[in-house]
């Protein structure tokens, strides 16, 4: 029998709590997630069948608070199985799921519970409830606020709506319940920043992601029930959602929660996982770390890395077809057990897909480990498709594309050379914004993506460049870096800005001083404005962080400025760094300054 034999299909299933369902019947037994537990200093492990019975006393629970089917309820809780009790108890009451990050900006999440009507709202503890405080109006509606963790009796006194899960659900045994909800239904509400101030809410249904779901399984034949998925991304990521939560259900595999980002190095070598789906700063950070310590190793060692890499690389293009075989490569089985396995127990040593998207990956990393046997696989996709649009395979992986597109999902080159995409996978619109929803769809109503791509012969597609500036950072956070930037002029002191940070681990900024305002801080700070090194100096830089940190005080965490250099020099027309209308020319200033940028990342990987 076939691994996919056992696959549950769309079809089979009907919704995302359908999903659910089915697992459950199919493998009560089975193990469907494991954590760690820091009281017992433990990894422990829960059944489909032990979901199921908390899912029916939740559901029992959100019953007693009132709720009808299509209220909105909130998930602020960081990766665990608390988070897939809390959404199948919501999903198979008819509810719609609004998911929010752990670590988003109160006013950020108040903004989506007012725009969403959130009704109940679950938090990771008091703490992370009580910063939310400052914005209670917005909150007013929310019904109840349920913490995970315990709420001690010296918390007292405290919002009445707040309760402890363990409160909540006391005394509560009840089987879960499925409601019938269309396919077409809306499941989730996911916020995104796009291209505006204000985050705007993706509106998803069961099927586009349970289509989402199957279509990205069929591109990955092979995976079967014995799988291990090392889940850290966030879950309110809908990369991690559709492929690390949803996918693992249809094939009945098991997922196991990091500890933490600062521990995911030990839990790859404890856990061992087979599957593992990130975005491109965790490979790039094993690169750079391997590279550091080349970088002390003896000659003859470096040298053995560069031939092993040489190597793989050869012996991957000829696995795939499009290399001739070489007598070099008799070499592979010395060279894989002194340099190849090693960096591959850097990943626990199991790994057989190890996904990237949500940012581009720089292609000499891709290619190195591509090199060492890390089955790595570069996809492309953004929230509103689903997430996923395009994936290399297995047989064909090409680490400078973003692969082929999924079954089902048809996409084209529009006018500006701009990737545009059609299929069961693409969102209903925005959360209550008729003039975003018009503006992300071609009046025959494929979906823009904002992005340029081209297409070669085999269908493979290779993202170009921008329509609009966006900045994706190396974790997948997508930044519009034109309102950062009028932002930060508001300030007098700084006549121009351009934010930077493409695939990067923070933003920067290069930003050009006002003459007098720059010379009236100087002496303020003690320093001679005639000198450029007081550009550079410390008190300098601190107080011009300070000034950009209140420039940017409502924008998300992610879209925050950690450093800067700063010019006295304007940009200009004639130099070639402004258009005619006096716009950025980005490209060329990024290019003018490429020395000094480089230097805002030197040893900052994080």
């Amino acid at each position: 029998m076939s691994a996919q034999t056992l696959w549950i299909q769309p079809e089979t299933c009907g919704t995302l709590h359908g999903l659910f369902r089915r697992r459950v019947e199919r493998s009560p037994d089975a193990v469907a997630y494991r954590q760690y537990d820091p009281g017992g200093q433990r990894w422990t492990d829960a059944t489909w069948a032990q979901m199921a019975t908390e899912v029916g006393r939740w559901q029992a629970a959100l019953r007693r608070e009132g709720l009808k089917p299509g209220d909105r309820v909130g998930i602020m809780l960081r990766n665990s199985r608390e988070w897939v009790v809390a959404e199948q108890a919501a999903l198979g009451l008819g509810l719609v799921v609004v998911p929010l990050y752990t670590n988003d900006r109160p006013r950020n999440v108040a903004f989506i519970a007012a725009e969403t009507e959130m009704r109940v709202l679950f938090v990771d503890g008091r703490r992370q409830w009580q910063q939310l405080q400052e914005h209670s109006e917005e909150l007013a509606g929310i019904r109840r606020i349920v913490s995970i963790g315990q709420i001690e009796a010296e918390d007292e006194p405290r919002d009445p709506r707040l309760a402890s899960l363990h409160d909540w659900v006391f005394g509560i045994e009840a089987e879960p319940e499925w409601r019938e909800v269309k396919p077409s239904g809306l499941a989730t509400i996911v916020y995104t920043s796009g291209t505006t101030g204000r985050p705007k809410g993706v509106m998803l249904t069961h099927y586009n992601i349970l289509s989402n779901v199957w279509a990205s399984a069929q591109c990955a034949t092979l995976l079967g029930t014995e799988e291990r998925f090392l889940s850290f991304l966030p879950l309110s990521h809908m990369l991690e959602r559709t492929a690390g939560y949803y996918l693992p259900m249809a094939l009945g595999a098991t997922v196991i929660y990091a500890r933490s980002v600062l521990q995911l190095g030990e839990d790859l070598r404890s856990q061992r996982p087979t599957v593992l789906i990130s975005v491109p700063r965790v490979y790039e950070r094993i690169h750079a770390r391997i590279t550091s310590q080349l970088a002390k190793s003896p000659s003859w060692r470096r040298r053995l890395l560069e031939w092993a890499r040489e190597i793989g690389w050869a012996r991957h293009e000829w696995l795939q077809g499009r290399g001739q075989w070489s007598a070099g490569q008799l070499a592979w089985p010395l060279l894989d057990r002194l340099v190849a396995r090693p960096v591959r127990e850097a990943f626990g040593g199991a790994l057989n897909y190890a996904i990237c998207g949500g940012a581009p990956m720089p292609l000499e990393v891709g290619r190195f480990f591509l090199a060492m046997g890390v089955p790595i696989y570069q996809g492309y996709g953004m929230t509103e498709a689903g997430p996923v649009v395009s994936v290399n395979r297995p047989d064909d992986n090409i680490p400078e594309s973003i692969g082929r597109p999924l079954p089902g999902v048809a996409v084209r080159i529009g006018e500006q050379d701009e990737l545009q995409v059609l299929g069961p996978n693409v969102m209903l619109g925005y959360w209550r914004n008729a003039e975003a929803t018009a503006a992300a769809f071609t009046g025959d109503r494929w979906l823009r993506t904002g992005d340029q791509a081209r297409m070669d012969a085999d269908g493979h597609l290779y993202i170009t460049g921008r329509i609009k500036d966006i900045i994706v950072l190396g974790n997948g956070e997508k930044v519009p870096p034109a309102e950062m930037e009028l932002a930060i002029q508001s300030d007098p002191l700084f006549e121009q800005v351009m934010i930077v940070g493409e695939g990067r681990p923070f933003l920067s900024a290069l930003v050009v001083l006002e003459p007098t305002a720059w010379r009236a801080l100087a002496r303020e700070l003690g320093l001679d404005p005639d000198r450029e090194e007081s550009l550079t100096d410390r008190l300098v830089q601190r107080a011009l962080l300070g000034r950009v940190a209140a420039r940017l005080e409502t924008f998300p965490a992610h879209a925050q400025v950690r450093a800067l250099r700063a010019f006295l020099k304007p940009w200009t027309v004639e130099e070639g760094l402004l258009t005619p209308t006096l716009k950025l020319r980005r490209a060329q200033i990024i290019k003018r300054f490429q020395a000094e940028i480089e230097r805002l990342y030197e040893g900052r990987r994080t």
